[in-house]
């Protein structure tokens, strides 16, 4: 089944729908920050933290 699997059938039983925004951003900091790592981009991305 897999963590998401397994992450979003836990939200779906107990009703945890206000996990899913916090995930979510989460994940889009994570890849920003994953593929900024070596771009020129760097200095900017580590300012707004």
């Amino acid at each position: 089944m897999g963590l998401m699997g397994e992450l979003w059938s836990f939200m779906r039983e107990r009703k945890k729908w206000w996990l899913l925004p916090v995930i979510l951003v989460m994940l889009v900091v994570g890849t920003l920050l994953v593929f900024a790592q070596g771009s020129a981009l760097a200095p900017f991305i580590y300012t707004i933290f």
